[in-house]
């Protein structure tokens, strides 16, 4: 039984300037395209403490392809592989590599998420397709946005299964304890050189966002290298889309090397949140997870510029979590190093408490961070 409630929800609004017309009641699942699904889901699995949900392969009637679907409280990865040569799946492998092919999004009525979003402007992916079994029904629908990424309309409040018709139970003898990760908190896009407004504009007008907050390259920015970047968020808040671009600087961004080996624009990286940064941290670690790691001059004047937290700062400097804080409060977060070969998508833990930004004062020192490993590959 899936964990998000499938009853129908009348959301508070965030988000005030957001029309919020669909609406969208958080993300229902994410779907990635990689090159060995069996292998991905043990790594999924084993090293982020995913639990095995639901299967769908050559047992189940497909002939084509393969999924394993995993979940961690509200989050749920459902990693495909192609079973013959050829196709869209593999052409899309070769272009990119392992990566985020869909944001599926959970909704009370996928038709009319579809026809909404269509007729304002939206590029059709899936016509509204009923999926049924002994559990109930999933209706489905779809659109494109930016590069080959697509968002998938679920309605769900029909079914009662383990995940959709057409999926069985899976249930191996192997599963991990989980990490602490809770929910999605927000998806990050990269775009080319001065597509970002193109898609945010495509955010307000198609799907009903509106900015949440934005950074230029005076924010973004260091000795080295440039970025801007635009939060799109829907009315109740529980979709939130940043959209980077490429700034002018003196080296290769990393946006710029994002789209160069992933062959165009896409997801960069997934932000899953956590009650306890430091367990969840730690836990991963210990399972192999490689972190992004700021100098330990960092945490020399944290505290004065963030102010009093909660949190023991020795073991935040330990596992290498950084602070900011906002009018509403503070965050704690901590970035992966690419956890592909290409490098391209990585992901983000991080903790609320009370603020409702992005980081903004870690900006630099993230970025340096992210620059000494492109120097490392060559590619700065």
């Amino acid at each position: 039984m899936s964990t998000l409630d499938n009853t129908s929800l009348q959301l508070p609004k965030e988000n005030p300037e957001a029309e919020d017309f669909l609406p969208l009641l958080g993300t229902d699942y994410v779907e990635l395209y990689v090159g060995n699904a069996k292998q991905a889901a043990h790594y999924y699995m084993s090293a982020w403490g995913f639990q095995p949900l639901a299967y769908a392969g050559l047992e189940t009637g497909l002939k084509n392809k393969v999924s394993y679907v995993l979940q961690q409280d509200k989050i749920r990865l459902v990693l495909t592989s192609p079973l013959k040569s050829g196709g869209e799946i593999n052409r899309h492998l070769d272009a990119h590599g392992d990566g985020v092919k869909v944001i599926a999004l959970w909704v009370d009525d996928a038709t009319k998420s579809y026809r909404e979003t269509v007729k304002r402007g939206a590029k059709a992916y899936l016509e509204p397709k009923i999926l049924k079994d002994e559990h109930g029904q999933v209706v489905l629908s779809g659109i494109h946005t930016y590069g080959e990424t697509v968002h998938i309309f679920v309605e769900r409040k029909g079914y009662d299964g383990t995940f959709m018709p057409g999926y069985r139970p899976w249930k191996p003898h192997y599963s991990s304890k989980d990490t602490g990760l809770r929910y999605v908190d927000h998806m990050v896009g990269n775009v080319g050189w001065n597509e970002m407004s193109k898609w945010c504009k495509f955010y307000a007008e198609v799907m009903g966002f509106a900015q949440l907050v934005s950074f230029d390259d005076n924010d973004i920015s260091t000795e080295y290298t440039a970025l801007m970047s635009k939060v799109m968020s829907n009315g109740n808040g529980r979709i939130k889309f940043p959209i980077n671009e490429p700034a002018d600087g003196r080296k290769k961004s990393q946006i710029e090397e994002y789209i160069e080996f992933y062959n165009g624009a896409g997801v960069q990286h997934m932000a899953l949140a956590t009650n306890n940064i430091i367990q969840t941290v730690t836990s991963l670690h210990n399972r192999g997870v490689e972190f992004l790691t700021v100098p330990a001059s960092y945490y020399e004047d944290v505290l004065d510029r963030v102010g009093e937290i909660d949190e023991d700062l020795a073991p935040l400097r330990d596992l290498g979590i950084l602070v900011d804080r906002d009018d509403e409060g503070y965050l704690l977060q901590i970035f992966t190093k690419p956890i592909l070969d290409r490098p391209t998508m990585f992901i983000e833990i991080i903790q609320r408490k009370g603020a409702k930004s992005f980081g903004k004062g870690n900006f630099k020192a993230l970025f340096e961070a992210i620059e000494r490993e492109q120097k490392s590959r060559g590619t700065l």
